[in-house]
C-alpha cells in the first residue's frame, strides 16, 4: 500500500526498485541516491536494509562484476580501478580482495597487450614520432597500468 508521506521507507524502497531498473549500486551509492530524492535518514536506511535483506543490492557483488567488466572492457586497472571503485562507494576491505583476486587471476602484461590490440593495433613503438609515443602511454598511464609495464610490453617486446 502506498503512503502518502514523501519520505516513506515503502516509497524510498520503490525509487530505489526504480534506481535499480537502470544499473546495480552499492548500499553507500543507494544511500545517497535517496538522500539526494528527499526521503529522511529512517526512510533511506529501513530501504537500504529491506534492497539487502532480498538481493536487490549486494555490494561484493556489485565489486566483482565492476571489477571483472572493467579489466574485460580494458577500461580500469590497478590504481585506476581502486580509485573507480572507491568512487562508487565499495568499501576498501572489499575493493583490496576484489583486486587481489583480480591479481591472480590477470597478468597486467597480458591486459595490456589486449588493449593495445583492441585501440592502437597499427601501433610500434620504434616507427611512432614521440608524441604519439606519450599520447599512447598517457592513455594506458590513465586505465591504470604502471609506467614500468607500459615500458616492458612496448619498448622491450617491441610491439609493432
Amino acid at each position: 500500500m502506498k503512503s502518502s508521506e514523501p519520505s516513506s521507507p515503502e516509497r524510498a524502497f520503490q525509487d530505489a526498485l526504480k534506481l535499480l531498473v537502470a544499473r546495480d549500486y552499492t548500499t553507500a551509492k543507494m544511500r545517497e541516491k535517496l538522500a539526494a530524492r528527499g526521503f529522511n535518514e529512517a526512510a533511506v536506511e529501513m530501504a537500504v536494509v529491506r534492497l539487502e535483506g532480498e538481493g536487490w543490492v549486494n555490494d561484493r557483488r556489485f565489486a566483482d562484476r565492476f571489477a571483472e567488466t572493467a579489466v574485460a572492457c580494458g577500461r580500469f586497472f590497478g590504481p585506476r580501478l581502486r580509485l573507480e571503485m572507491r568512487r562508487r562507494g565499495v568499501p576498501a576491505v572489499l575493493i583490496d580482495e576484489v583486486l587481489g583476486r583480480l591479481r591472480l587471476e590477470h597478468d597486467e602484461q597480458d591486459d595490456l597487450r589486449c588493449v593495445m590490440e583492441r585501440r592502437f593495433p597499427d601501433f610500434s613503438f620504434f616507427a611512432a614520432s614521440d608524441r604519439e609515443k606519450r599520447r599512447v602511454i598517457a592513455f594506458l598511464q590513465r586505465r591504470g597500468f604502471g609506467l614500468g609495464t607500459i615500458m616492458n610490453v612496448l619498448k622491450i617486446e617491441g610491439i609493432e
